[in-house]
Parts: C-alpha cells; sequence; structure tokens
C-alpha cells in the first residue's frame, strides 16, 4: 500500500467533461481538442469557460491546458514554435492552473530552446511535458534535461503503447527524479492497471475516461462522424476510487 494520496487527471475536451471530471473527485483536468489524434489546443473560448466554470466550483488551477499546435510528430518550425508560445500566453492570460507541452529535435531529443521558450511564456504557472518524452530515444537522458529546465512534471508511458507495459521504465524514472520531478504515467490507463502503475511509484496517472455517443443527430456530408467523445463520469469515479485504494489506511 502507498502512504501518499496519488493523483488523478482526467483528460477532457469541454466544460462538460471538465465538470464531470471536478465532480467525480479528479484532482485537475488536462483540457484539450482532438482526442483522436492524441490532442491538440483547444479554443480560447474553451479556456475561458473552463477555467470560469472550476473556479466557480471552489477549484481555482484546476485547469491544466494541453498547447500543441498540430497532429503528428514533436519536431515543430519556428512558425509553430511562435504559435505554441502565444497560445501558452492567452491559456496563462485566462487562468490555467498549468501547462502541457513537449517538443524534440530531429535527432529525437528534448528540444531545450523550445521548452525555455514555452516555460518563459507559461510565466510561472506549472509545466507538464508531455508524451513526445515517449517518441525520444531515451526517457531517462531525457528527464534528466527536464529536471535541469526545471518542468514539474512529466507525462509517460516509459515508452510503452499502453502504460502498464512500460511500468519498469516507469519506476526507473521514479528512482532517477528522485522527488525532482513528478511522474505522471498516461497512455492507455485502465481501471484495472492503476494499482500496479501506482505501486511503481508514480505520483499521478493520467486517462481521458471517454465514451462514444452518437445523439447528436447525422453530421450530414463534410460534417465528419455522427459519433464523437464524452467523458464517463463511471469512468471517473471508478479511476479516483482505484487511485484511493492504492494509499495506506
Amino acid at each position: 500500500m502507498q502512504s501518499r494520496t496519488p493523483a488523478v487527471e482526467i483528460a477532457v475536451q469541454d466544460v462538460d467533461g471538465l465538470c464531470i471530471a471536478l465532480r467525480g473527485g479528479a484532482d485537475r483536468v488536462e483540457l484539450c481538442s482532438a482526442l483522436g489524434v492524441g490532442g491538440l489546443t483547444p479554443s480560447i473560448g474553451t479556456i475561458e469557460s473552463a477555467v470560469e466554470a472550476a473556479d466557480s466550483m471552489g477549484q481555482s488551477g484546476f485547469v491544466h491546458v494541453l498547447v500543441r499546435p498540430r497532429a503528428g510528430g514533436f519536431v515543430y518550425s519556428p512558425s509553430e514554435i511562435d504559435t505554441t508560445v502565444r497560445d501558452i500566453r492567452a491559456a496563462q492570460r485566462a487562468g490555467a492552473g498549468g501547462i502541457v507541452i513537449g517538443a524534440l529535435t530531429p535527432d529525437n531529443l528534448v528540444d531545450v530552446v523550445a521548452t525555455r521558450e514555452f516555460i518563459a511564456a507559461a510565466e510561472g504557472i506549472n509545466v507538464t511535458y508531455h508524451r513526445a518524452i515517449d517518441a525520444g530515444g531515451d526517457p531517462l537522458a531525457a528527464l534528466d534535461t527536464l529536471i535541469d529546465l526545471k518542468v514539474d512534471r512529466v507525462l509517460s508511458s516509459g515508452g510503452a503503447a499502453q502504460s502498464l507495459d512500460g511500468v519498469e521504465v516507469l519506476a526507473a524514472m521514479v528512482e532517477r527524479a528522485a522527488g525532482r520531478i513528478q511522474i505522471m504515467a498516461g497512455g492507455g490507463v485502465t481501471i484495472g492497471g492503476i494499482r500496479a502503475l501506482i505501486e511503481a511509484g508514480v505520483d499521478a496517472v493520467h486517462l481521458s475516461a471517454r465514451r462514444v455517443v452518437d445523439t447528436a443527430g447525422p453530421s450530414g456530408p463534410g460534417g465528419g462522424a455522427a459519433a464523437y467523445d464524452v467523458t464517463d463520469s463511471a469512468l471517473v469515479a471508478a479511476a479516483v476510487e482505484a487511485a484511493r485504494s492504492t494509499v495506506e489506511a
């Protein structure tokens, strides 16, 4: 059993999802759009509405905003880096409690120059480096770089497609971090796998806890798929319960 309370972070795409996560006992949300492609920067209207909703429910700092300019890899052009910096500043001004970022060099190392720009733009709010670390070649070396950059948290699956398959690497990351940076497990996290991830020593688990619905009616030609994702309250509650159950009584 664990003697500490591990955090549960839910990836959500809208205010409804945020409210479900908050009422279900989650510790924070990663607010994004387009989870189907791994998540992209949400609109400023969504950010503002989400922050206002969380604040009205007494949870200031609950909203952490994913800032990712496009789908695909994490090697960005100067214009994409500039866009990311502008979006980070907008999220910070809107009251986000943190931002979630990640950038790599062409040789799959942490892009130190871009990451420094992102941290500076965040102006002191919490910074998480996302699963770009899993696309690099050496997560432990990347972790050392992120510690030097004073990033607050890293989201990782341990380099595996599913976090549970990367649990040994995650445990090694926890040991290497030695409390200097938080390690959050994310990537295919299931309710049944949460205990093993937390027992590996991670500080938090991250999952989308979503289901597909198609109740909005036909989308028509050009409207894309009729189905869309929503945050599932039962999955959120189960994730929180699974995480809390690892705490030593």
